[in-house]
């Protein structure tokens, strides 16, 4: 039985059981602040068991997607390692809400993996949970009575708490379960050891395939537990042991869910799966995790550096890193397995086969971004393995790897599991010590040294009004002192204020408190705890006094053209684009606005004049303002409203609309769309792998931009001396430009060509049988200075050649060495150039053969060059 097969088998039985097939709940949980993603298939039925909601129906089974990376359920280090964890599973389950309870759950988990599969019952056993004093909970003796009815009593074992009782929290809904274990080991083992003695011992071939949870108590804060009224029944099994097993396989990555992607992996590396243990480790490690990270693009959460978006971004480098190290690919190449991988699980996930060109982009971006930090790391990390080795020493300093993690993004567990291939460790300690300076180097660097409130005043704050005003009468009710690297500020609070505070990326509205005698500037506005603070440069001689607080309304008018502009575009790119689109970042200024979103690749010119004339016409059709203040989250989120990923959001939330543009939002905005003006984007970038960025200006600013680039045209029609077509005289000039630019180089080649005669014939000095040239020469770039270094390498044999050159003003060295000579005398470049680079105020690095240096002395050169001649002399004699 193939897995479709075997997946159709699980929900035909249960549908013949009355049970609602519903389907997979996305992978990347937005909606519950305790979990990233579904690492179970009860989670998006928890409201039901914690009482919040009432179940559409009784019975209910699925195929849950599954992912276990992070926190109390982490696989991710296990992963290829063994044969049957992964990071995403799927979870075959069964539901009873309230319905039938464990008579029926044991006799049908017999059926089906007996009756309807096939399974030897002889194979098959079943744990109880055997009753605890301490928690004053009794043998679940109802399980058993069950359990002996359809197997017997002696396949029958009792276990723990730990094993055999399932609690969603330290308070909530919990009960025994019971565990299905399998024994598959071949009749032999099986006949010299009992399977019931390596139950729950960690054996390969003896594994748990299906629990069966009964939640029949609530467990108070107190500890102690209470009857439910309503029992409910939670089931969860293994789909990939579960192919395992029917299969009749000893692995679960040799079935069929796995083994197509091996074997293309096999095709494409040149490695037959099977023929080595770590090639065979890394297959499995990039098998695993392509599904892991496809399934989590497919639902839009693309790679980052935040968040959910880590996490898959960790996995999808652990996988690249094993394909390194181990499949010798140094070239994108993880990529090239999605259509195997998609074509595999499409017809159950239709995602998939949907999302399969974003899948595939989003990885090969990844990859290539990656094998960059890879390729240096690897090669300095490796360069620190050999020092420490070479003073006797098998710890790496925790400073290296900090150095690797802060200056070249090499993450410190890539460079524990390294490490470890050379039978050594990494000082953790040292390293998290180095987290720490670096961490309160940057604390102190933004550190704000706040005095005590002062209160004038008692009573309630009425908080923001600013959405139906721009000025109020006010009364301070709060303020304090703060410093912040020899600046004195104060903060002030109000009993009621119209300025916005900073969030939700727009900017702190700015303006004027004034009394009958003085006016004091808000130079910014803040929150904090949720109270609104105001910042001004010195305290009001009166405090006491009632003021008029004005927002400047210039600069609000300007921001909300951005903040609705943004609401525009955001709709925009998501019509344009595709709906994996999703706001990554955003900032909200009277200036411009910025917008970041997850997309894999640049946006050509045709998009962006897509998405300018979309926003445009938006702009035109003058949408009016629609704006609810407090609408339920849920109900929001059925009208469409876009939640950003990753936020939290109160139980009444706020949505803005203008046409087709729904969104949840606490900012301001225009009355109507046409109040924007004019919106144009001015530039557009990547900020990281699978996030662009946005930026445009609106209103005003829109049209100040666009009069700038017609002034700039009309300077280049001018210097063109009024040519009627700018872009013919430019595209001429350029073709005339790349004719000159060849010319020139063709000439430095014959000037190189007869340098390095000239250094061959005239600056070539012999000791012994080693040839030296050593000499400051004039070249027009660091790169002509290794290339020569490389052509005079290639022309005679046994050179030790040292090249320095002044070039615009500073100081380049190159060493090369012949590699008969790096093996005979033992010399390192790479050495020896750090150490001549000092004389030139510099430093360098490099391999063995092959080492450059710069500085910012050129003055020095002619030291360096002798010191560089004195470490060959001194290694020939």
């Amino acid at each position: 039985m193939n897995s479709s097969e075997l997946r159709k088998a699980f929900q035909d039985f249960f549908r013949s059981k009355a049970h609602k097939i519903v389907p997979s709940a996305p992978l990347v949980i937005k909606n519950d602040p305790t979990l990233m993603f579904t690492n179970a298939g009860m989670n998006q039925f928890k409201d039901i068991f914690l009482g919040n909601s009432q179940p559409e129906h009784v019975r209910v089974a699925n195929s849950q997607k599954c992912l276990r990376v992070s926190g109390k359920h982490n696989d991710l280090e296990e992963v290829g390692h063994d044969t049957y964890h992964h990071t995403m599973f799927e979870m075959l389950g069964n539901w009873s809400f309230g319905g039938y309870f464990k008579k029926e759950a044991i006799h049908w988990a017999k059926e089906f993996l007996v009756d309807v599969l096939k399974i030897p019952i002889d194979r098959l056993y079943a744990t109880i949970f055997k009753g605890s004093e301490k928690e004053n909970v009794e043998r679940d003796s109802e399980a058993f009575t069950y359990w002996k009815e359809v197997i017997g009593s002696e396949r029958i074992l009792e276990g723990s708490k730990k094993d055999n009782f399932w609690e969603m929290g330290d308070t909530g809904p919990c009960g025994p379960c019971s565990e299905i274990h399998i024994d598959l080991r071949p009749d032999d083992e099986r006949k010299k050891k009992p399977g019931k003695e390596l139950v729950n011992k960690n054996h390969p071939l003896v594994i748990e395939i299906w629990n069966l949870v009964f939640i029949q108590y609530n467990r108070l804060a107190s500890g102690q537990l209470e009857s439910l009224p309503q029992k409910h029944v939670d089931t969860g099994m293994g789909f990939e042991r579960l192919c395992m097993m029917v299969q009749g396989k000893s692995s679960n990555y040799d079935t069929d869910l796995f083994q197509p992607i091996i074997q293309e992996i096999g095709l494409l590396s040149g490695k037959k799966y099977g023929d080595n243990e770590k090639n065979d480790i890394a297959m499995r490690v990039v098998a695993d995790h392509l599904r892991a990270v496809s399934f989590s693009i497919a639902e839009g959460q693309l790679p980052s550096n935040n968040k959910a978006g880590y996490v898959i971004r960790r996995i999808l480098r652990r996988a690249i890193r094993y394909a390194y190290s181990f499949l010798g690919q140094n070239k994108p190449f993880i990529y090239k397995l999605v259509h195997v991988m998609t074509n595999n699980l499409g017809h159950a996930f239709p995602e998939l086969l949907s999302q399969k060109e974003l899948i595939s982009k989003v990885i090969k971006e990844e990859e290539v971004s990656f094998l960059k930090t890879l390729d240096t790391g690897i090669r300095m990390l490796e360069d620190l393995i050999g020092q420490t080795r070479s003073q006797g020493k098998s710890v790496l300093s925790g400073k290296s790897a900090f150095t690797l993690y802060d200056t070249y993004g090499f993450p410190l567990d890539l460079t524990e599991l390294i490490v470890k291939e050379h039978n050594m460790t990494v000082d953790s300690e040292e390293f998290e010590r180095n987290m720490l300076v670096q961490k309160s180097r940057s604390r102190n660097a933004g550190k704000l040294e706040a005095g005590d409130w002062v209160e004038l005043e008692k009573g309630d704050q009425e908080g923001f009004i600013g959405y139906d005003h721009s000025e109020s009468e006010i009364k301070v009710m709060k303020y304090r002192k703060v410093s912040q690297q020899d600046k004195v500020l104060y903060h002030l609070i109000f009993n009621k204020t119209p300025f916005y505070a900073e969030s939700g990326g727009q900017v702190g509205d700015k303006g004027i408190i004034e009394s009958e005698n003085e006016t004091l500037k808000i130079i910014d506005t803040q929150k904090e705890n949720e109270i609104i603070i105001h910042f001004v440069n010195k305290l009001p001689e009166d405090l006491k006094t009632s003021f008029k607080a004005r927002v400047n309304i210039k600069e609000r008018s300007d921001t909300e053209k951005n903040h609705s502009a943004t609401h525009l575009l955001h709709r925009a790119l998501r019509e344009i684009l595709g709906e994996h689109v999703e706001q990554k970042g955003s900032l909200v200024h009277p200036d411009y606005l910025r917008f970041d979103f997850s997309h894999f690749q640049k946006l050509n010119h045709k998009e962006i004049i897509s998405i300018e004339k979309t926003v445009n016409a938006d702009i035109r059709a003058n949408f009016i303002l629609e704006e609810d203040r407090s609408l339920p989250y849920n109900e929001a989120i059925k009208k469409g409203a876009l939640a950003l990923f990753g936020e939290k959001y109160a139980e009444k939330v706020r949505v803005i609309r203008f046409g087709n543009s729904i969104e949840l939002c606490g900012g301001t905005h225009v009355d109507a769309t046409g109040q924007i003006g004019l919106f144009k984007i001015i530039s557009e970038s990547s900020i990281a792998a699978g996030i662009r960025r946005i930026e445009a200006v609106t209103g005003p600013k829109a049209e100040e931009y666009i009069l700038s680039q017609q002034a700039i045209i009309e300077k280049v029609r001018q210097a063109l001396k009024g040519s009627e077509d700018i872009v013919k005289t430019v595209k001429e000039l350029s073709i005339e430009n790349q004719k000159l630019r060849h010319q020139i180089e063709k000439f430095e080649k014959i000037r190189i060509k007869n340098l390095k005669g000239k250094l061959i014939n005239n600056d070539l000095e012999k000791a012994g049988d080693v040839s030296l040239i050593i000499k400051e020469v004039s070249v027009g770039s660091a790169a002509e200075l290794k290339d020569m270094a490389f052509q005079l390498r290639n022309q005679v044999s046994n050179l030790y050649c040292t090249l320095g050159a002044d070039i615009q003003g500073k100081a380049h060295l190159v060493l090369i060495i012949s590699d008969n000579l790096v093996e005979s005398l033992k010399l390192d470049a790479g050495k020896i150039i750090k150490d001549i680079s000092e004389k030139i105020n510099g430093g360098g690095g490099g391999q063995p053969f092959l080492a450059t240096a710069g500085g910012q002395s050129p003055a020095g050169i002619h030291m360096a060059l002798e010191l560089a001649r004195d470490h060959i002399i001194n290694k020939l004699n």
